[in-house]
């Protein structure tokens, strides 16, 4: 039996997920803060929320619905509510897992005989270019240490640990010790200042499970009797390292500090190589891994459009027959300025009055419409439609790979990549995804062009490295947070074009359509049993996704078979 460890999100977690909600709210929306709520009160903003498989990850999504969208109350009606889970999109690494076994073994080989290693491919001015880039000279020098910190931290731990179990016999006594409750656990979001204060690790994690996870890492790191490292444990050292600065530091552990700057040294190059030791390799895995997900933001993106045209096509049609019915009028008071008879007159004034009535008659129909003097909405023609996806590291990590390097497919050599070169560089120096990381794609219309130039519909992409700072940082506003509330600020969101350039969503689709998967490709959605009525119009809804794709394959035996 194979159990996972963690998955419970921390009181730290909930509160940066609920404040980068609120964030978005207010900035990442056009217009004043309160104009996304005012959207939503009035059904007018199209929100879909999904998920991966992970608890924690659900938990964030709910906590960044909370906030995006001002709702109280606890998270778990939030998560039932607005949260929908789809594991075959946003889980599982299955379909690169050879590729990535590939670049792991690579990787370590690198770090472990760099003598051997003949770099190549790489430049000054693309460094990201070489093979293990981002990787410390002294890589080789540097795991001997963090193995001998390792040590030294897990023997603290044990040390602890070994006294609160003697505490325990002592008492003999187990059940003046409440039991873990992990529906109280998961609810919590504030931190429990009783269990700082008498010595014991923050949360619900005692001694004992904090030694038996720093023990496995002592472990896992190095077989003594082999004399082998294992370089895919540093990530795991690295986390635990941070965690513990972040939330344990009142445990004063001798050489923890020292422990975190030895393996984010080395976390930072490993990291980022795990997807592939160079751009072409992560360019593979990436798109392995995100195929589903690109497919999908190709479907909302298209969508989008889609809507937007049947709009402006809308607002197109009433504008003319606005026009028409002015320019009757206009032909009505030129004809009245004529000498004419009584009896015309008559005529004229009864058409009239039964024009006048044709107008109250289309007033009443108005009357079914959203009233902005009643709604208090500015613009009651503003339509909004967002997307979320809440995943893993491996999949940001994906998709910024995919983002940066698709110009390098065989089918689009000579295309420019949809990332800057200034935007390269800082992809590159940004070797962390932490909690609470994000990309962010915006699609705008141009209503000043026509409706069939592809500058109508730009596309906006930034990004954020999250939660990426170190505990250790600890000057003014930083360091009264961190002590106070376990919390680090989530680093604001980068351009990844330049100021004034824009790819078009034209251009995002061409460059995408290589790593995305089709329309067509996508499984028809599961209908649970006995709730057949109710999802009945799911399957028109994936039939109409797949007629509005740009790069639909019309075959006839696909078509026969039914997919």
């Amino acid at each position: 039996m194979i159990l996972k460890y963690g998955g419970v999100l921390t009181h730290a977690g909930r509160k940066q997920a609920e404040e980068l909600g609120r964030y978005f709210r207010n900035n990442i929306y056009p217009g004043e803060g309160t104009g996304l709520l005012r959207l939503h009160s009035t059904y007018r903003h199209d929100l879909k929320i999904y998920s991966s498989d992970e608890g924690r990850v659900q938990m964030s999504a709910a906590g960044f619905a909370k906030g995006l969208l001002d709702l109280e109350g606890p998270l778990t009606p939030i998560l039932v509510s607005l949260v929908s889970k789809d594991s075959s999109m946003l889980d599982g690494l299955d379909n690169a897992s050879s590729e990535m076994e590939e670049a792991k073994a690579r990787l370590n080989e690198i770090v472990t005989f760099p003598a051997r290693i003949v770099h190549s491919n790489g430049s000054s001015e693309c460094p990201w270019m070489t093979d293990g880039g981002g990787l410390p000279s002294n890589a080789s020098e540097l795991l001997p240490k963090l193995v001998t910190l390792t040590k030294k931290v897990t023997e603290q731990v044990r040390l602890l640990a070994k006294n609160e179990d003697e505490e325990l016999t002592e008492t003999n006594s187990y059940d003046v010790i409440p039991p873990y409750d992990q529906a109280k656990a998961l609810g919590k979001t504030n931190i429990d200042i009783d269990r700082i204060a008498a010595g014991l690790p923050c949360g619900s994690e005692g001694f004992l499970l904090m030694y038996a996870r720093w023990k496995k890492l002592e472990r896992d790191l190095y077989n003594e009797r082999k004399e082998r490292f294992d370089i895919t444990q540093i990530p795991d050292v690295y986390d635990s390292c941070k965690y513990d600065l972040l939330h344990n530091a009142h445990l004063n552990l001798e050489g923890l500090d020292e422990l975190f700057k030895v393996s984010q040294l080395l976390a930072d190059g490993v990291i980022p190589n795990e997807y592939g030791i160079n751009p072409k390799q992560r360019l593979k895995i990436g798109s392995k891994i995100a195929r589903r997900l690109l497919g999908k933001v190709l479907i909302d993106l298209r969508n989008t459009r889609e809507e937007a045209i049947s709009v402006a096509e809308l607002k197109c049609n009433e504008d003319q027959q606005s026009t028409f019915k002015k320019s009757e009028k206009e032909d009505t008071n030129y004809q009245l300025k004529l000498p004419i008879k009584n009896d015309d007159m008559r005529r004229i004034s009864t058409a009239s009055d039964k024009s006048m009535d044709q107008d109250d008659d289309d007033d009443k129909e108005m009357k079914y419409r959203l009233d902005p003097k009643y709604a208090n909405v500015r613009t009651p023609g503003r339509h909004v439609r967002t997307r979320l996806y809440f995943t893993s590291e491996s999949h940001i990590h994906s998709l910024v790979n995919v983002l940066r390097y698709c110009n390098l497919d065989e089918s689009l050599q000579g295309e420019d990549s949809l990332v800057c070169q200034s935007a390269l560089e800082r992809l590159y120096k940004t070797k962390e995804l932490d909690y609470m990381s994000y990309i962010v794609l915006r699609m705008f219309e141009n209503t000043e062009v026509a409706l069939e130039d592809p500058k109508r519909f730009r596309i906006e992409m930034t990004f954020s490295r999250g939660a990426d700072l170190s505990p250790l940082e600890k000057n003014g506003n930083e360091a009264t947070s961190l002590h106070q509330e376990h919390t680090l600020p989530i680093m604001g969101p980068e351009r990844l074009q330049e100021v004034g350039s824009y790819p078009t969503l034209e251009k995002m689709e061409m460059m995408f359509r290589p790593f995305a998967m089709p329309a067509e490709d996508f499984p028809p959605p599961s209908i649970p049993v006995g709730f057949s009525g109710y999802f009945s119009k799911s399957a028109a809804v994936i039939e109409r996704l797949v007629n509005l794709w740009p790069f639909h394959k019309h075959d006839k035996h696909a078509s026969a078979n039914g997919k």
